[in-house]
């Protein structure tokens, strides 16, 4: 087969999908779960590496995959796609097929960063409702720095208890280490709290 008659049938296969929009499942977990427009899944993207690099629609997988640019890791158990000429099982996790370079962009530290490195959670007593604020662990009047390790979210009522002490003086303790975010921290935020089980490993959650 040619290389146009190829692009020409990997063409009517993703109009196929995504034009007609078909699929089947089979009442598994997933599909149940999926089953309003499973098309508007989110897929995560691993470079060659297996290190997690962006998350991309049902549709640009699907493209990768037929363009054999991308390899599939994991499926959504249960659902298929559907096209006169073929079927395709819905991705969850592709890998790319060679080594893309990133040079990731460097992580400003702002109010916005540093709730989201925090999952919009108060860092004192877990809170995630009410007006959040930044806190200096270590107090700005007493040689605090601006800095990812001695800044945290804080709600109010936890701030206004801290004051101008550090946790250890105020009898508080931080839920965990800050640090330094780096973009997986980021992808987990975009994802937010409903994140896949396939994707957990790759991800570092537990």
């Amino acid at each position: 087969m040619t290389n146009e008659s190829s692009f020409s049938l990997i063409c009517k296969i993703i109009y196929g999908i995504f034009g007609g929009k078909n699929f089947d499942n089979n009442n598994s977990k997933d599909s149940k779960e999926f089953l309003g427009n499973p098309l508007k899944n989110k897929v995560l993207v691993l470079n060659q590496s297996y290190e997690p690099i962006s998350i991309c629609s049902v549709k640009k997988a699907i493209l990768l995959l037929f363009l054999t640019k991308a390899e599939l890791i994991a499926k959504r158990d249960g659902i298929v796609l559907n096209s006169v000429h073929s079927k395709v099982p819905l991705p969850s996790i592709i890998r790319l097929s060679r080594y893309i370079n990133i040079p990731h962009k460097k992580i400003d530290l702002s109010r916005k960063n540093i709730l989201r490195r925090d999952g919009f959670k108060c860092q004192y007593c877990g809170t995630t409702s009410g007006n959040l604020t930044v806190d200096h662990i270590i107090p700005k009047s007493r040689g605090g720095t601006d800095s990812w390790d001695n800044l945290v979210t804080a709600c109010i009522s936890c701030n206004n208890k801290k004051g101008n002490r550090t946790p250890e003086e105020a009898g508080m303790k931080l839920l965990a280490k800050p640090r330094k975010p780096n973009h997986i921290i980021f992808i987990k935020s975009f994802i937010g709290s409903a994140i896949d089980n396939e994707w957990k490993p790759y991800l570092f959650v537990d």
